[in-house]
């Protein structure tokens, strides 16, 4: 008991020594002083600036210039002005330190947490991407203050010397640590620039296919890129691939043969344009819609009642498919109706064709709606009547019940009589006696 309390009592003495070293040296006096000179300076300059700065550089409400998006950016950096104007003024009074005594732990200490504070401000008042501030609040936050305590250089020292094995390769922590932190800042980058150049390209006047297939190979660039960038910023060798690109090649010949032939059969798709979306399609598989949506994989259909079908793309190649929109092409519908035998059939060309030509979404381009005598029917004369519209006769666009309705009107305000079916019944033989 006696020796631990004798520990104890040089320790404390020890530390009692050392703060009293401390206390009575001017120098960290001085350091100590110039810290919060520097940080109550930075106060007084940012209230000053914030003001001004924030109206310098807030545009004008509905301006979308190019120099006001530039200024919308720069306004974004405002929560940094305080640490980063007091780190830069305590770097100042550090070097004044330095030239006079010699040392300058203290304020060094100090421009460190200046520092710490403008990585803490930069991931929550600027990060606004999910990734990225998942990102900076695991990786980016503990290391800024690791740094500001002073064992950032230890713990770097020994995640460099810490080895992961991995097959027939080899990482260290430290590697490992920064090939994740660039991937996920590669694939961010990746995204940002996909949908930068997906919406240059839709704004291009090109066939919808041709649009797709070029973003596809624009997304396949930038993510190949990234991918290539990352492991060269991490220092992993693209030549330490080769045996899970061996694996993933014969993958592919045996075990994914059907995904690879459905990405090939989509890239053909795209470039010869002969299904895209908004098409509506039928596959001799009974399959028909709308296409919604082409991935690498696969086409989307919307049927009429709002369900999706999956199509592989290889259905589309191997499969007669019916392509009733390609192109924006006019289609032809008929609609059968019929008149009694008391008509006079010269007229109902005369009477029905200008009717369904009055129709706003009838073309008389490539014909004009044409009436047409098809047949004598058991309870009135058949006729059948031939347009031709821009899109599709489905849920949205009900063309031919339009028509129905425009010949029911033309022929009644004609005096016309519409049949409905009838039936002659002979009787053989003496009629039965009706009882009395």
């Amino acid at each position: 008991m006696e020796n631990m309390l004798e520990t104890a009592m040089g320790y404390g003495m020890t530390a009692y020594e050392v703060a009293l070293a401390w206390i009575i040296d001017p120098a960290n006096w001085v350091q100590f002083a110039l810290l919060v000179g520097s940080y109550l300076a930075a106060v007084v300059i940012t209230r000053k600036l914030n003001p001004k700065l924030t109206q310098l550089l807030t545009p004008t409400q509905g301006n979308d210039s190019l120099l006001a998006k530039v200024r919308r950016f720069v306004l974004l950096f405002l929560p940094l002005l305080l640490p980063l104007l007091a780190f830069g003024l305590t770097a100042i009074g550090e070097q004044v330190t330095r030239s006079i005594f010699g040392s300058g732990e203290v304020i060094a200490f100090g421009k460190r947490v200046f520092l710490f504070l403008a990585v803490r401000a930069f991931v929550r008042d600027m990060l606004t991407d999910p990734m990225l501030k998942a990102l900076g609040k695991t990786v980016l936050v503990p290391l800024a203050a690791i740094y500001a305590l002073g064992f950032l250089d230890p713990l770097l020292l020994w995640m460099e010397t810490t080895i992961i094995p991995l097959g027939n390769m080899s990482f260290s922590l430290l590697g490992l640590l920064r090939f994740l932190v660039v991937a996920s800042i590669m694939f961010w980058l990746g995204r940002w620039s996909n949908d930068q150049s997906t919406a240059i390209i839709e704004k291009q006047e090109m066939r919808p296919a041709t649009r797709q297939l070029a973003a596809k190979a624009a997304e396949i660039a930038i993510f190949g890129a990234a991918f290539l960038v990352a492991m060269n910023i991490a220092g992993i060798p693209l030549t330490s691939l080769a045996v899970l690109t061996g694996a993933l090649g014969v993958g592919i010949g045996f075990g994914l043969q059907k995904i690879a032939s459905n990405f090939v059969s989509g890239v053909i798709l795209l470039l010869e344009g002969q299904a895209t979306v908004g098409d509506y399609v039928e596959l001799d598989g009974g399959e028909a819609g709308t296409i919604v949506r082409m991935t690498a994989r696969a086409a989307i259909l919307e049927t009429y009642d709002g369900k999706w079908i999956v199509v592989p793309n290889e259905d589309f190649i191997v499969t007669r498919v019916v392509n009733y929109s390609d192109s924006g092409s006019a289609n032809r519908y008929d609609v059968s109706f019929s008149v009694s035998y008391d008509t006079d059939i010269n007229r109902i060309p005369d009477i029905v064709g200008p009717a369904v030509a009055a129709l706003d979404f009838v073309l008389d381009q490539p014909e004009e709606p044409d009436v047409e005598l098809d047949g004598f029917g058991d309870s009135g004369i058949d006729f059948v009547v031939e347009f031709w519209v821009n899109g599709i006769d489905d849920g949205k666009n009900k063309y031919r019940s339009h028509v129905r309705f425009a010949i029911w009107n033309a022929l009644k305000d004609a005096g016309i009589e519409i049949p409905f079916p009838q039936r002659v019944v002979h009787l053989k033989g003496a009629a039965p006696a009706l009882p009395e």
